[in-house]
């Protein structure tokens, strides 16, 4: 009978693989973006000088004014028209025909409801989602309904209107 062997190859884990495949790939990164400095820019300055005056023991005939100053105009963003923007209304809740009715609500503040469903998922409470550019229209519709919670939109939302999504009646 023979003894028992216990010589054998041993593989490394894929843990130890991963990290010296990083490894060499941070080297090779390093070796080829050695040497690449940004380019420099020249840079001029350009100094405004200011005329003297010797001040004179006579008053000016003239009196000195400030410089005018522009007064700075405020832009008021545009006025939201409701029935340009689409609005989509979810039913988070297990309240039977909740998106419809809220939905009718809002096209009778004049919103463009242009569909309601059921949303699957966890939403924390009534919440009106918007894409950046509808952001004060997100706001107007929320005081419509009666929502506190505004975010921005996130996938699968459609980023060309506004989403509601409810977690129970309005009150």
């Amino acid at each position: 009978m023979r003894p028992r062997d216990q010589r054998g190859v041993v593989f490394p884990s894929p843990v130890v693989m991963l990290s010296i495949i990083a490894v060499a790939m941070a080297g090779i990164a390093y070796v080829a973006t050695r040497g690449q400095e940004a380019p420099e820019r020249d840079v001029t300055t350009v100094a405004r000088t200011e005329p003297t005056h010797t001040p004179s023991t006579q008053p000016s005939a003239k009196p000195t004014l400030a410089p005018h100053k522009p007064a700075k105009i405020k832009h008021k963003p545009p006025a939201v028209e409701r029935g340009k923007v689409y609005v989509e209304v979810y039913n988070n809740s297990g309240i039977t025909g909740l998106a419809g009715s809220v939905g009718a609500q809002a096209s009778d503040a004049g919103w463009q409801v242009v569909g309601s469903d059921n949303w699957y998922g966890t939403i924390p409470a009534s919440t009106v989602y918007y894409p950046a550019r509808l952001e004060p229209a997100a706001k107007l519709l929320a005081l419509d309904l009666g929502i506190h919670r505004l975010e921005p939109a996130v996938d699968p939302m459609r980023l060309d209107r506004l989403t509601v999504i409810l977690t129970g009646p309005l009150g």
